[in-house]
């Protein structure tokens, strides 16, 4: 299995809208972090895609080592 790139070592503070979807990058390829813009095209990786369950401010995974996608979950820390 392919290993994603590490877009960054910090999580993606970002504006979300319940009801909306939204889809993570998990390969760490795309220049829109921390969403898709088609860059995995061609390896393993696919989007995650995600609904928002409330209007909040998250902290999405950049890393992409999140054992809780597509949020951060510390791991970058680590790195």
């Amino acid at each position: 299995m392919d290993k994603p790139v590490i877009a960054g070592k910090s999580p993606i503070q970002v504006e979300l809208k319940k009801g909306e979807t939204y889809y993570w990058c998990s390969c760490g390829r795309s220049s829109n972090q921390p969403f898709c813009n088609g860059a995995h095209k061609g390896t393993s990786f696919s989007p995650m895609e995600f609904t928002a369950e409330k209007d909040e401010t998250a902290y999405l995974c950049a890393c992409k080592q999140t054992k809780n996608p597509p949020y951060c979950d510390g791991t970058h820390k680590s790195l």
